[in-house]
């Protein structure tokens, strides 16, 4: 399988992650726990050591301001519902994942909150003037993705951030697309949330995650339960991270992100991103000048991840993958991407578009492949 659906899991992980797995489940696969037997106490030390990697991946100082999820979804769900009171107001744009347009649609429904969708550009970006005269007396929350699932464009996320802070306003980014990809520091960018998914850029297991809370930020837990800390209490404890990670956390998943993440610094996202673009490049120089294929978004490269939504004239988003997929074994994800306004605002709607995402271990005689595929579809000959 020609494997270019690296934006919904990157495919295959690296050698070093199913092994550190495996001994661990062999191992070390019993309950943390800070005052419990060895092998509890080696698995909670496990979830410490991830922990630091983490942090380190994203510039946080303060690890305990780390928080463990199953997903990006789950960190979003946690930020945005835990921040958010009755009467506030909230910022985002058009090219949101569902997993911030359903939290924030949902808290709208029920008349908690007000929301304002800032539209980008025809080429994928969001203006931060925009963002800044959205922002009203009630506004509490600007949340964005640093770069949206469908398009791949890179936001100014620094510019966006430092517009919140002068205006008092939380931050939060949603990097389930440019974790271990992009070089991401919370404090230079001012970021005071950050959520992203274990299963992409940081090339870890499916059912991981984490939300970085900054000191400014004060959440309302959205699940409670065991802690292993202050268990006789029947409040959940108010000290991160325990305060947001109730119940038995994914201690394997856990181990596999650690591995995951120490072998994207051990390459270096720089090195990473330079492969993915150069890869997109290649797509992007076969298909840009070809009246058959529509591309949509930036086509500049240094302005992207590796994310490139195309379709074929003639036919629609599903037809392509299937074609790739059962003809010339070659993985992609058409339809709408879970981000429906995204799709409205392309004019991609309902159908969607074909996303292809190539990743670190993608070759360049996979992009050949699906050049050469896309033009026996465009020609019509299967």
């Amino acid at each position: 399988m020609n494997y270019l659906d690296n934006a919904a899991t990157t495919f295959p992980k690296p050698e070093i992650v199913y092994k550190t797995m495996d001994t661990f489940y062999r191992t070390l696969g019993a309950n943390p726990g800070r005052s419990g037997h060895k092998m509890a106490v080696a698995a909670e030390k496990e979830i410490e050591d991830t922990r630091a990697v983490a942090a380190k991946l994203f510039g946080i100082k303060n690890i305990n301001r780390f928080i463990f999820t199953f997903n990006a979804t789950d960190a979003i769900n946690m930020g945005i519902k835990g921040l958010l009171k009755p009467g506030d107001h909230a910022i985002t744009t058009y090219l949101e994942h569902n997993a911030v347009s359903r939290a924030l649609h949902g808290l709208e429904k029920r008349k908690v909150i007000t929301v304002t969708k800032v539209k980008n550009s025809q080429d994928g970006f969001i203006d931060p003037v925009d963002i800044k005269n959205a922002i009203t007396p009630k506004t509490r929350l600007i949340v964005m993705a640093h770069a949206p699932n469908v398009l791949g464009t890179i936001q100014s996320i620094r510019e966006i951030g430092r517009i919140a802070r002068e205006k008092n306003v939380i931050f939060m980014i949603d990097a389930a697309q440019t974790a271990g990809v992009c070089e991401i520091d919370v404090n230079q960018c001012f970021v005071d949330m950050l959520a992203f998914t274990g299963h992409k850029g940081p090339l870890g297991p499916t059912g991981t995650g984490g939300l970085y809370v900054g000191e400014g930020v004060t959440l309302e837990p959205w699940r409670e339960g065991g802690t292993g800390f202050e268990p006789a209490s029947l409040s959940q404890p108010e000290e991160l991270p325990y305060k947001l990670e109730s119940g038995t956390p994914n201690t394997v998943g856990i181990a596999g992100l650690r591995a995951g993440i120490e072998f994207v610094l051990s390459k270096g996202i720089q090195t990473i991103r330079k492969h993915e673009q150069k890869l997109t490049e290649k797509l992007i120089n076969a298909l840009k000048d070809d009246q058959r294929f529509i591309l949509y978004g930036t086509t500049d490269i240094s302005k992207k991840v590796g994310i490139l939504s195309i379709n074929v004239k003639g036919f629609k988003p599903a037809e392509v993958g299937a074609i790739l997929d059962q003809s010339f074994d070659i993985a992609v994800r058409p339809g709408l991407h879970c981000a429906p306004f995204a799709h409205q605002v392309l004019g991609t709607f309902p159908d969607g578009t074909v996303r292809i995402s190539p990743g670190f271990f993608n070759t360049e005689a996979d992009i050949d492949q699906l050049i050469t595929a896309l033009n026996r579809i465009a020609n019509e000959k299967i």
